[in-house]
């Protein structure tokens, strides 16, 4: 019994790996009750997640939703539209041009601009608080770097038009840390992408990988490697 047991749990266990994962920004789970989401409204914006993340379904119907959630169809819809009257999702439509179809979308780019808002005031009620703590003795190496984060972030988001999302703030933060990589040196990334007309995240890591790879160590030599590749390598 046990060995048959043991070996259906391996069935699906292996059977729900298979089906894919989904993930979900952890200052949901962090900030939801401040923002005065209750559990069954974060619940539904997770099962958004998972229907467009591992199953490709950007638009899951409210009969979908409800089976998912063991709730009645209307009380979906009524969630859904409490979650769109104060901005936390909206629905887009979108055509595929290829195949002349026109279909809609939940869009959570408000919800991800509600968390960002309150990482940001945390990290500056944080940040307050060090600083009261030290103040006979400030870290003026410390209280620089944290002024240049945030106007890392401000440029940021004045060129994309938009709040950044507490994982897109992370990046910035891992290329500064983890990576190394200059201020000026990330800025010009940025401007790169802006003149290329590819302003996100993914095009402007490339270019700092591209620089890193080529031992572009600072702007200087990112302008000459930049011109170098304009005039095809000579």
């Amino acid at each position: 019994m046990e060995d048959a047991s043991s070996k259906a749990w391996l069935s699906g266990a292996a059977y729900g790996m298979a089906s894919g994962t989904a993930q979900l920004p952890y200052a949901l789970l962090r900030f939801y009750h401040q923002l005065g989401l209750s559990d069954t409204e974060v619940l539904l914006l997770i099962q958004l997640l998972g229907f467009r993340q591992a199953e490709f379904n950007e638009f899951p119907t409210l009969e979908e939703l409800a089976t998912r959630m063991g709730l009645a169809p209307e009380g979906i819809a009524r969630m859904l539209q409490r979650l769109m009257r104060d901005g936390y999702i909206t629905i887009d439509e979108h055509r595929d041009e290829e195949r002349d179809i026109q279909y809609e979308r939940y869009d959570l780019h408000g919800l991800y601009a509600k968390l960002a808002m309150c990482t940001s005031e945390e990290a500056a009620h944080i940040r307050s608080e060090q600083q009261k703590g030290n103040a006979s003795r400030p870290d003026s190496n410390s209280v620089q770097k944290e002024e240049e984060e945030r106007n890392m972030f401000s440029i940021f988001e004045k060129e994309f038009g938009r709040p950044l999302s507490p994982m897109e703030c992370e990046t910035i933060s891992s290329w500064l840390d983890q990576d190394r990589y200059q201020e000026e040196l990330i800025l010009m990334a940025l401007k790169e992408a802006v003149f290329a007309g590819k302003v996100h995240f993914r095009y402007i890591d490339r270019i700092l990988l591209e620089w890193s790879r080529n031992r572009v160590k600072n702007v200087q030599d990112a302008k000459a490697y930049t011109q170098r590749f304009r005039n095809g390598g000579r």
